[in-house]
């Protein structure tokens, strides 16, 4: 039986943090998952316009929340859409649960190779509307995904760079423990016009050679947190008109609210502390942030 003292630190672990001081300028929360949040999207909007956080943007996983990221854009002005395929869903496609499959190993890649193009097949058709402002999140993830997942993965991830050259939009690519494989697949496919790092990871060398190439680099929560020296070391070295924010909410919450649910309203912790590491006024931050973000995005 659970003592109450681990009783009451649960507790306090799914307890919303409380809302912060408002930044003193407009930012936008530049990949956000409202539908994994407990609220409904107009409480959301609520509580990150209190504190200036006055756009979002709402990144699909997979058909089924792509598409309910273009009826949130479709219904509120302030919520611009991504769709995509995560690089997690790619695998589970092409290789599905292998224990409901009765046919041979040829039978089964056929199917599920079938299920993976339907479903990009989808996220193209939403990338047409004129709600989505980007692909992704789309990219490798080598850290949840095992070695038999990674040709899926890579198929996905190059079959999405094509998506965001042929409607214009740009990408957003989730990279974990994939640095080389993601940035070598750009050169080959050809990157749009348009690249957001989103939730970058890499080190400081990998975003000067993102730099070079024009790429964006959105920081979210772990750009606070105390380990993380290499990371903000990333944000110094970052040019001021390729860095964004971000929450990636629910996931990733700022210090000093680590392993509490995240929301776009928690994003002044995150900006108050790059500000402090890049030695920045703070609504001249504000400004930039918001101002790349509308770049990148082409939102009017």
């Amino acid at each position: 039986m659970a003592s109450s003292k681990s009783k009451d630190k649960s507790r306090t672990q799914d307890t919303p943090p409380p809302v912060p001081e408002p930044l003193p300028a407009p930012v936008a929360d530049s990949h956000t998952h409202l539908d994994m949040q407990g609220r409904t999207a107009e409480e959301s909007l609520k509580l990150a316009a209190s504190v200036n956080v006055a756009t979002l943007v709402q990144v699909g996983c997979d058909v089924r929340s792509s598409e309910w990221a273009v009826q949130q854009a479709s219904a509120f002005p302030e919520i611009h859409a991504t769709v995509a395929l995560h690089p997690n869903e790619a695998p589970r496609l092409v290789l599905g649960d292998m224990d409901e499959w009765a046919g041979s190993g040829a039978r089964r890649a056929a199917g599920g190779q079938a299920a993976l193009e339907a479903a990009i097949g989808r996220i193209a058709e939403l990338a047409a509307r004129p709600e989505v402002v980007g692909i992704g999140e789309t990219g490798l993830d080598y850290f949840r995904t095992g070695p038999e997942g990674v040709a899926a993965q890579q198929l996905s991830f190059r079959r999405h760079i094509a998506l965001a050259k042929e409607f214009g939009k740009a990408l957003v690519i989730h990279d974990r423990d994939a640095h080389e494989d993601v940035l070598r697949i750009l050169r080959e496919e050809g990157a749009p016009d348009r690249v957001v790092f989103h939730c970058y990871s890499g080190d400081a060398a990998m975003a000067r050679v993102c730099a070079e190439a024009g790429y964006y680099l959105s920081f979210a929560g772990p750009v606070t947190f105390k380990a993380n020296d290499a990371l903000r070391e990333a944000l110094r070295v970052t040019p001021l008109d390729r860095v964004l924010v971000e929450t990636d909410a629910p996931f990733l919450t700022p210090v000093p609210f680590r392993g509490r649910p995240n929301a776009p309203y928690l994003i002044p912790y995150t900006v108050r502390s790059m500000a402090e590491t890049l030695a920045a006024d703070l609504r001249e931050l504000c400004a930039a942030l918001d101002a790349n973000t509308r770049r990148v995005f082409e939102l009017v």
